[in-house]
């Protein structure tokens, strides 16, 4: 029997010192709003951007005897969110109360899961730009209530505070400190924020500030264990995190190469300067005075509603990508940019219906997707549909037209829409299949450059400079092969 083939080898990714090499090491905390319409625990509305104080129940305002009652899409959406993470669903959890101080947290304090969260151990996998694929293993899921808003610049002397978002939905998903470099944490993080948009659980804006990371940062040298970390709150932009773990990694290690140590505490990074920030020491579990919240009974479920919600999800990144792989013949980059957002997937998929796939996936990446970037479109608002990009690749495949006129028709739907079809044949845009015309404007380029002639003879793999000449004459409607066969023959090679 064969021995077990061992898994490839992680490419260490250290960061170079004064005095040597060192290793950063990068844990996550990411909070995700739930996509519900109320409240964790009352009936108020989530909807972004309403009056300040116009989605606040009694509850969420903390009145004297208003008592939560757990909103069961909220629970429902952490269920399938950790199916969605490969992780254990546990059957019972509670919830506690965790003290501290927020003036925009009117109860004094924030209903959370601490011993017994609703979602165990599972893990992520993320595809590196560089090929490299890590894994990055996910520490729990736990459901608690946001903060509301201080607002401090609307008075020199007073702050006001907004409470719209108190009380909605999070869910915490701690990762274990498993990333070793900025580029993999904002991999990590893509990939994750890809995963909630495919299940619905999240919409993943993070300039509404509905997903957004505590960073954690420490630095070693290689094999040593953990240092101090330093943990990074409130991050809402990949770029961001990645900026912040480079200047966070280069200030520790600054510190202790001069002999220093570093302190445990709450950094905050600021965008402008480009740099991290003392915010506060770092608490420790006790520092909160967690206990079980006498107002909530274990939330319990069984596992036929767990199967049951497994067996609903979509299709999830990682699997479509494999089938997109196997079934349409893409290359794993490629795939894997299809992928990246479902509707980008679903868009392609209606292009490769019945075509070929690997053709559809460079219309759909390199015109498509480019020419979107380019003008700041998403793919939801794409002035070309997947049906009309079906159609100019068919039109390719029938012979009908050449790439390049493809191009220019491409141009035509993309700024005055219409049916492909019909604009080929209105603007006489058919490729000339005929061989007399390709034959006439052949005698002409060769007649007009007797010199090049000679050294097509020679060199052979100038007939490409004469089947361009060809195509010139013929305002790109020649039909290429058509040109090569014909000038081959022409030109006895």
């Amino acid at each position: 029997m064969n021995a077990p083939v061992p898994p490839p080898q992680r490419s260490r990714k250290l960061i170079k010192g004064a005095t040597g090499d060192w290793e950063v090491v990068i844990g996550m905390e990411i909070h995700a709003q739930v996509t519900s319409q109320a409240k964790l625990f009352s009936g108020a509305s989530t909807e972004f951007g309403g009056e300040p104080n116009s989605h606040v129940s009694f509850v969420d305002a903390a009145m004297p005897g208003m008592l939560p009652v757990i909103n069961e899409e909220c629970v429902r959406q952490a269920i399938r969110t950790g199916l969605g993470l490969r992780a254990k669903i546990n059957l019972k959890s509670t919830f506690d109360r965790k003290n501290y101080f927020y003036p925009d947290l009117p109860q004094g304090y924030q209903i959370s899961q601490y011993k017994s969260p609703i979602v165990g151990e599972g893990e992520v996998t993320v595809d590196m730009p560089d090929g490299e694929t890590i894994r990055v293993g996910i520490e729990r899921l736990h459901l608690e209530q946001d903060a509301g808003k201080s607002i401090h610049d609307l008075h020199p002397s007073m702050s006001f505070v907004d409470l719209n978002r108190s009380g909605v939905a999070l869910m915490e998903i701690v990762s274990k400190p498993d990333m070793r470099s900025a580029e993999e944490a904002k991999a990590y993080v893509a990939k994750l924020r890809t995963i909630l948009r495919y299940l619905g659980t999240c919409d993943g804006d993070m300039e509404k500030g509905n997903l957004r990371a505590d960073v954690n940062v420490s630095v070693r040298r290689p094999g040593e264990p953990f240092g101090t970390r330093c943990e990074i709150k409130n991050v809402n932009s990949i770029r961001f995190i990645g900026q912040a773990i480079e200047y966070e990694a280069r200030r520790q290690i600054g510190i202790l190469e001069d002999g220093g140590t570093i302190d445990q505490e709450t950094r905050l990074f600021d965008p402008v300067k480009g740099e991290t920030r003392s915010m506060r020491s770092k608490e420790e579990a006790h520092d909160y005075r967690y206990f079980p919240d006498p107002d909530l009974l274990p939330l319990e479920v069984d596992q036929a509603y767990v199967d049951e919600l497994a067996r609903n999800l979509p299709e999830l990144p990682d699997a479509k990508k494999a089938r997109f792989i196997a079934d349409y013949g893409l290359s794993p980059y490629d795939a894997g940019v299809l992928v990246a957002e479902r509707a980008s997937a679903d868009f392609f998929e209606a292009v490769a219906k019945g075509r070929d796939g690997k053709t559809a996936a460079n219309w759909v990446i390199n015109e498509l997707f480019g020419r979107l970037n380019r003008e700041g479109h998403g793919i939801e608002d794409s002035p070309v549909s997947a049906d009309q990009l079906g159609a100019i690749i068919d039109l390719i495949g029938e012979g009908t037209i050449s790439g390049k006129i493809a191009k220019d028709l491409f141009e035509i739907v993309w700024t005055e829409g219409g049916n492909p079809r019909e604009i080929v044949e209105k603007r006489g845009m058919k490729q000339v299949t005929d061989t007399g015309a390709i034959e006439a404007a052949i005698d002409q380029v060769i007649a007009a450059h007797p010199d090049k002639v000679e050294q097509v003879k020679a060199k052979p793999t100038l007939l490409g400079w004469f089947v361009g000449q060809v195509m010139k004459a013929t305002g790109g409607k020649a039909n290429p092969q058509a040109a090569n066969e014909l000038l081959k023959a022409r030109l006895d090679i």
